[in-house]
């Protein structure tokens, strides 16, 4: 692959995004992104799955399911190692937040180049830090990976550092919810936790997954209300989305943490199902 996109809207190549589109106008839609490797879309059914859900909460058409995965295998059927983004919006519509009576969404489907990240991220370990920015709470949104991002934008603009990988976003409240870009879980005594979404943040694919697999290897598991200083002083903490799949974090700001028996426990689990999804079991 190139450096830059290659992109499909609609099912076509070349074309161009209506100014009028809601997506761009009011960030009226939802999205998408799946690692991609040797040609497979990994974990395509559940992002599939959260992407009808979203639609159905937002009142917006879910796509077809087919057209989707014929327009994902077109732009894929070269693609080694990268990053397919599917983003759904409601479509286009005349000035104004009323939204049309019924609605022609628009698909643009995108393939990028695989990040650079070492994958000494992945054996070490991360630094990070806390985020100024606060998300808002809006129990209609929380969950969805929808595409008014414009708080996480603030928040990652706040830092600049290469060493740095990602930020931590409180509420308004003062609780921590989730990375920038990622979920935030953390031991305590060999118990696993994770903040609540069901307020604000998103309710990430590999979030659910790695909930399931530590249930599997008799873990305790609890989504609940999580204070920074209760982070400060965990065990173990790790991140988690699509494309980084689970990174140990090794410094929280000053505070350093191991990098523990659980994490590993967890990254071997979520590896064999990772093997599952590129074909190699």
């Amino acid at each position: 692959m190139t450096g830059s996109a290659d992109f499909l809207l609609n099912g076509k190549r070349g074309s161009g995004l209506d100014v009028h589109d809601r997506g761009l106008q009011y960030g009226d839609g939802l999205f998408e992104t799946l690692e991609v490797y040797q040609s497979r879309p990994l974990f395509w059914d559940l992002h599939l799955q959260r992407l009808t859900k979203g639609c159905h909460r937002l009142a917006i058409p879910a796509p077809d399911p087919l057209v989707l995965r014929q327009e994902g295998d077109q732009l894929i059927r070269q693609c080694t190692h990268g990053v397919l983004k599917l983003i759904v919006t409601r479509g286009c519509g005349g000035r104004g937040y009323r939204p049309p009576e019924k609605p022609e969404p628009t698909r643009l489907l995108s393939l990028h180049p695989w990040p650079d990240y070492s994958e000494q991220l992945t054996q070490n370990g991360v630094r990070v830090r806390f985020c100024q920015t606060p998300l808002g709470l809006n129990p209609q949104l929380a969950g969805l990976k929808h595409l008014n991002r414009l708080e996480h934008v603030l928040a990652r603009s706040e830092w600049w550092q290469a060493d740095i990988h990602e930020g931590l976003m409180l509420n308004g409240q003062g609780e921590v919810i989730e990375g920038t870009m990622s979920n935030v879980f953390y031991f305590s005594n060999g118990d696993l936790f994770t903040p609540a979404v069901d307020q604000c943040g998103v309710k990430g694919i590999v979030r659910d997954l790695i909930i399931t697999l530590a249930r599997q290897l008799s873990l305790s598991v609890s989504e609940t209300s999580v204070s920074p200083e209760r982070l400060l002083h965990a065990d173990e903490i790790f991140l988690t989305n699509s494309v980084i799949g689970i990174w140990p974090v090794r410094q929280l700001g000053d505070h350093r943490f191991i990098l523990g028996e659980n994490t590993r426990r967890l990254q071997a689990a979520y590896q064999q199902l990772w093997q599952q999804q590129a074909g190699y079991a």
